[in-house]
């Protein structure tokens, strides 16, 4: 028996629902969670579907030609996805530690279910926590932009990434790598209200004496911190809030917010449209 996970999308009509759940019905499987939406401006209907898959009465390549002839019904088009199969994770850093610790011990405790397959970095200072977690830590020099970009390129083909995490990586992800990641990289960035940009974001909001701070996690667009938006969470602070206060609620929000995109990503939670997520419930 697999657990598979089934995305759908069509224009928006009568009898959507009816026509895909009578077919699974028909291949004896059985849905185990349907949600869906609409979006009412662009008249778009979107659906994620839970279901135990009968090996033994049909396959994951069967069912596939049977939600197409159904597409073909509805000018629909959908996805499966084996949820048991899990996806392999390269995770991007730099020098800061904590979001990677949280990655890999939620990592460790089954709560992200995932190969983790490499940590990349431009620099060395975090290859002991790699070496901790018995992950193979590749260094990334940068000072040859085209070769790095040819080797990152590397390393992603030969450990057969399905997803890119970039943990407060500071540095531009080059676009050829962008594109061919489309909504299978996640960033993380402080999205404070108003927004500081540049070197201390914290200092900045600090001073400008900001009554809430927020993170935001997203898909990399080759436009910075401009990708669809996946979650984001905020915290109300105060005249009382030292900046190294404000700075420890920023980045634990920061961390919590990646990590439930990390979530949403792995468990086929997301759909996108255009530049909007649709992201399902846990």
């Amino acid at each position: 028996m697999r657990h598979i996970v089934i995305h759908i999308k069509s224009l928006d009509q009568r009898g959507i629902i009816s026509l895909y759940t009578e077919m699974l019905s028909s291949l004896s499987i059985n849905i185990l969670k349907l949600e869906q939406h609409v979006e009412p401006d662009d008249k778009l209907f979107f659906m994620r579907i839970e279901a135990e898959l009968l090996e033994d009465k049909t396959s994951i390549e069967g069912l596939k030609d049977h939600l197409s002839k159904t597409d073909s019904k509805v000018d629909g088009n959908s996805k499966v996805f084996d949820k048991q199969k899990k996806q392999n994770i390269a995770i991007l850093v730099t020098k800061e530690s904590l979001p990677l610790y949280d990655i890999l011990i939620k990592n460790q405790t089954q709560e992200i279910n995932s190969n983790i397959k490499t940590i990349i970095s431009n620099h060395k200072v975090l290859e002991p926590i790699s070496d901790q977690f018995d992950i193979e830590f590749r260094y990334l020099d940068l000072s040859d932009k085209s070769y790095a970009e040819k080797e990152l390129l590397s390393i992603l083909d030969q450990e057969q990434i399905d997803l890119i995490i970039l943990a407060r990586y500071m540095q531009i992800i080059p676009d050829s790598i962008v594109n061919r990641y489309k909504d299978r990289m996640i960033n993380i960035h402080h999205g404070f209200l108003p927004a500081f940009k540049g070197q201390k974001p914290y200092h900045k909001a600090w001073e400008r004496g900001v009554k809430i701070i927020g993170a935001t996690s997203h898909y990399v667009t080759s436009e910075l911190d401009e990708g669809p938006i996946i979650s984001q969470d905020v915290v109300s602070v105060d005249h009382h809030h030292s900046i190294k206060e404000m700075i420890n609620s920023g980045r634990n929000l920061e961390r919590n917010v990646l990590v439930n995109a990390i979530k949403a990503h792995l468990e086929y939670r997301i759909m996108t449209h255009g530049r909007r997520t649709i992201v399902f419930n846990q």
